[in-house]
């Protein structure tokens, strides 16, 4: 019986043992908001697939030069002729009667032949275009992977800090219930004494359902964060995930006060490149269309062998097989197209002169975009420093209307409307924060600052 028992104990521990080696661990990680950006810029999913395009464009590059270089091909043909064709020759060709004819089959029934090509193309004004268009839409590609990291930056950025003012959220709603729950706590008591109203528990006990409600949701929304900023730098997004920064150190780091005051180098930004390498897309294609005018010039060699039979003796030693041999060069001069090729050349030039307006407009645009983000930056400077000076004056407000309510001096509705009024500040503090480090953000990709 004891032996039995000691069995069934270490089955049990063993068993307990196995399920906790093979339950599924979940992924832990610690980031800085430098370390998730140098992560995210490796390991996103917009990163990944932006490498990608980069090496399909490399790809493209090479298929187009490589059109301009030797091409090797060869060729088997087998030919069985199940009927061959009869022909008719005058009768007198073998010794008949004159206007008689006889019928005769020509050839072989199969035959068996192999041919090897070697063509280069000397001259093509359009291969030379094509040259020049690959090169540039590879420094496209480029240029939009550099557009697609800063968005992955500028999307680390704000996902970190909203993370971070959640969790402030959380811990400054849990402040609040625990400083509720006391004071109705202690009026609950004072009225059951019969000191106090049932209207003064009952004020306070709305301010803690709703303060209650929004922890709840507080915390459920920080979750929510989290998940979001996991996904944003490219791991699972139920990922145990640590943010080692401090929202108010991150704050004061975001806060420049000379932004506005240094130049904006418009060259800098990557919009203006990719606009411009559009207007050089158009200029490419009407360069295109006029090279269609010229010439183009190739040449070839090859080398054949052939063999004929009544039967198929073509892998037999005694089959007698006939070598053949080219070499050729093609000249292709276009004269004449009535005009079609004239008007493909107008609409490529209106395109391009339509790319150079719709550039002079992204020139506009891009100055405006930073405009306005320096000014919304700078309001959520001045936002944020009002809103301190606003959370100190709630503070106050609240403690006086707290002593006066102690002593009887103010109503339970009047601390109500102290508190509510605290409460609103502290999170438009917290928003205040976070607008400060988006806002900055977004400045810094407009100005393509991590690049400069």
């Amino acid at each position: 019986m004891r032996n039995n028992l000691w069995s069934i104990c270490f089955f049990s521990l063993f068993t307990a043992f196995s399920i906790a080696q093979e339950a599924p661990v979940s992924s832990q990680y610690s980031f800085t908001l430098d370390e998730a950006i140098e992560f995210a810029l490796e390991n996103s999913y917009q990163s990944i697939n932006a490498r990608r395009d980069v090496a399909k464009a490399l790809k493209q590059k090479w298929e187009t030069t490589a059109t301009g270089l030797p091409q090797i091909s060869a060729a088997i043909d087998y030919q069985n002729q199940l009927k061959q064709p009869v022909s008719l020759i005058p009768g007198e060709f073998t010794g008949g009667e004159p206007g008689t004819f006889v019928p005769v089959v020509f050839g072989t029934k199969e035959q068996l032949s192999a041919t090897a090509t070697l063509s280069q193309l000397l001259f093509d004004g359009s291969y030379l275009v094509g040259l020049e268009a690959a090169k540039s839409f590879l420094q496209y590609t480029n240029d939009s992977q550099e557009k697609a990291l800063l968005n992955v930056r500028e999307s680390v950025i704000n996902a970190y800090g909203s993370v971070l003012v959640s969790n402030e959220s959380v811990k400054i709603l849990e402040n609040n219930k625990t400083a509720l729950e006391k004071n109705y706590e202690e009026r609950k008591k004072i009225f059951e004494n019969g000191l106090a109203e049932e209207e003064d528990v009952e004020q306070l006990q709305i301010t803690l359902l709703q303060i209650t409600n929004q922890l709840n949701n507080a915390q459920r929304l920080s979750k929510i964060a989290l998940q979001m900023f996991n996904l944003t730098i490219g791991i699972d997004v139920d990922s145990n995930t640590v943010l080692s920064d401090n929202l108010d150190n991150l704050t004061i780091k975001n806060v420049d006060t000379s932004v506005g005051l240094k130049p904006f180098v418009i060259e800098n930004n990557v919009d203006y490149r990719l606009g411009y390498l559009l207007t050089e897309q158009r200029r490419l294609e009407l360069k295109l269309e006029k090279s269609k005018a010229l010439p183009t010039l190739s040449a070839f060699v090859n080398y054949g062998t052939q063999a004929n039979s009544n039967s198929f003796t073509f892998l037999d030693n005694e089959q007698r097989w006939f070598q053949s041999s080219i070499l050729g060069v093609s000249l292709n001069i276009p004269i004449f197209s009535s005009l079609g090729r004239s008007a493909r050349t107008q609409q490529a030039r209106i395109a391009f002169e339509q790319a150079n307006t719709s550039f002079t407009e992204v020139q506009q645009q891009i100055q405006l975009q930073y405009n306005s983000t320096v000014s919304d930056y700078q309001l959520s400077l001045e936002t944020y420093e009002t809103s301190k000076q606003n959370l100190a004056l709630a503070e106050r407000i609240e403690n006086k209307n707290q002593i006066k309510y102690t002593e009887g001096l103010a109503s339970s509705f009047e601390l109500r409307q102290a508190q509510l009024q605290l409460y609103s500040v502290q999170q438009e503090v917290l928003q205040a924060m976070l607008t400060i480090i988006n806002n900055k953000a977004k400045l810094e990709s407009i100005q393509n600052t991590p690049n400069n």
